[in-house]
């Protein structure tokens, strides 16, 4: 049932956010002093953390149709859309047909429905690369067929004061004469202050590896910046030839094998698309011998697919440890998981709080829920000081507040 608001006009400038997760697209714009007439979202869990810290409304629905469940008397000056990039995301399928793809287009029509003054839309740059395109340029279609002038730009979240190098799309479009003034960038946070004092902080539960893993081993193994990667080389990827205790032992003859199939399955290219290849196993004998193929696959280090070798474990990265100076890691749903995400100086995974700062959330921010849900809903977040910046931006160039 769709309801009719009377709200009044309010003195503040008003806000409404789409897909709005746990808030953090919100909080940046309560923060610099925006009124929310509305948060919208179908997870009810995500909800419930945004009211109980923001006590803003929030509305549950499914907003696949580009349709509120509440009408406006008065237009918001700003709506705010987070669709879900599961869909355009590299580290996922990048299914075409993902049903969350039409999400962003959902997002625009809702928006265009109510006439504001400013939509901004935010997703991941996957979102205007190959066939999914489609989705972005649609986007851009619609609203400047109503009116409205646009502009596009990538962003980190590094240069919005946040310990983090998390790259994000961002849609602006306004009505009005205006032109677009870029975005100001803020020094980030170092990762050390970010991860210090948490002493009695809620949300923060420490769970180390269990000491008689393979896990701690693997970890120990891996010092800040490094990651555990079969198919890159340098000081940075630790092999698991490199870890014998754990995967078993091979030759240094058998080492330098598998090191040569790092280049030779991203020289020898078969596909158009990503980065290597397995290798013809006729080319790899004729290099190095069968009897020295026949034992790294036994040996569980090689593998065949068909009359072609591989490398046994082709994943550009996990136990991916941080490094105190470096900005993190794009932080997403996985940042329990030491398999993962390694702290830079403990062996185990982040905390929910630890991933909570890193994305830029203040510790008065409790999470509730179950522990996997706390680290989803903020791994899906717009990291709260980059919506500040935006809100912050829009007062001062758009509504001239």
């Amino acid at each position: 049932m769709n309801l009719s608001l009377e709200n009044r006009k309010s003195p503040k400038p008003t806000y409404i956010s789409l897909f709005s997760g746990c808030g953090g697209f919100d909080i940046g714009f309560e923060e610099s002093g925006f009124q929310s007439l509305g948060s919208f979202d179908i997870d009810a869990l995500a909800l419930k953390n945004l009211n109980s810290y923001l006590g803003s409304p929030v509305y549950e629905c499914d907003l696949t149709g580009g349709k509120l469940p509440v009408s406006f008397k008065n237009a918001p000056d700003v709506v705010l859309s987070g669709s879900p990039c599961q869909g355009f995301s590299t580290i996922g399928k990048r299914d075409i047909n993902d049903p969350r793809n039409s999400l962003l287009l959902a997002g625009a029509r809702i928006a265009l429905d109510l006439g504001p003054k400013i939509f901004v839309a935010e997703n991941v740059p996957g979102v205007i690369s190959g066939a999914h395109k489609k989705f972005w340029e649609e986007l851009k279609k619609m609203v400047v067929l109503a009116g409205y002038k646009t502009t596009e730009i990538m962003v980190s979240a590094s240069d919005f004061g946040v310990p983090q190098k998390r790259k994000r799309m961002l849609f602006f479009a306004w009505k009005g004469d205006h032109d677009f003034v870029e975005l100001p960038r803020l020094n980030s946070v170092s990762l050390q202050n970010a991860l210090s004092d948490l002493d009695g902080v809620e949300n923060h539960e420490v769970e180390e590896i269990d000491k008689n893993s393979r896990e701690l081993i693997i970890a120990k193994n891996i010092k800040p910046g490094q990651k555990l990667s079969n198919v890159r080389g340098g000081e940075r990827s630790i092999h698991t030839w490199d870890i014998p205790e754990v995967f078993g032992y091979v030759s240094d003859k058998e080492k330098s094998v598998l090191c040569e199939m790092i280049s030779l399955r991203r020289r020898l290219r078969v596909r158009s698309f990503g980065d290597a290849d397995p290798v013809e196993r006729k080319v790899v004998e004729d290099l190095f011998g069968c009897s020295i193929i026949d034992s790294l696959i036994n040996k569980n280090y090689l593998r065949e697919i068909g009359d072609r070798v591989d490398l046994v474990g082709g994943f550009n990265g996990k136990y991916r440890r941080l490094s105190f100076d470096q900005p993190s890691y794009t932080v997403d749903t996985r940042f329990g998981n030491a398999k993962n995400f390694l702290h830079p100086s403990e062996h185990r995974g982040f905390t929910v709080r630890e991933s909570a700062r890193i994305q830029g959330f203040s510790d008065n921010y409790i999470f509730s829920g179950p522990k996997v849900e706390q680290y989803r809903m903020i791994g899906n977040a717009v990291p709260p000081p980059m919506s500040h910046q935006i809100a912050k931006h829009i007062k001062r160039n758009f509504l001239e507040i």
